[in-house]
């Protein structure tokens, strides 16, 4: 069998320098998982809701910082090198992103 091999990415490279709103890439697709670059940059989720996934998500931030809060009211701090799991349909929001540097996520949905 033949390995396939896709070119090497680095994940803290390429980032526009305008972000208006966060930038989400798929990085992999397969059946049972979805792997994405997310970057923010001072970007929160909307007030008016709450990500409610169908799936677990896995997130990693490798560089920048971030606060998660959950509807059961406990927050989360994250910085670089920080990973959290998150079971499908807990609700939860990004409360804040440090605003003068970017903030570079990995999420794993599964």
């Amino acid at each position: 069998m033949r390995a396939i091999i896709t070119p090497m990415k680095n994940l803290l490279k390429k980032i526009p320098k305008n972000l208006p709103a966060e930038l989400f890439e798929t990085l992999v697709r397969a059946d049972n998982i979805h792997i994405q670059r997310i970057v923010s940059k001072g970007h929160s989720s909307p007030d008016e809701g709450w990500y409610d996934q169908e799936q677990n998500e896995w997130v990693l931030v490798l560089k920048g910082a971030a606060r998660l809060a959950f509807e059961d009211g406990s927050e989360v701090s994250m910085f670089a090198g920080d990973c959290l799991e998150i079971a499908a349909h807990q609700k939860h929001r990004v409360i804040w992103t440090e605003p003068g540097v970017e903030t570079v996520w990995v999420g794993v949905f599964y």
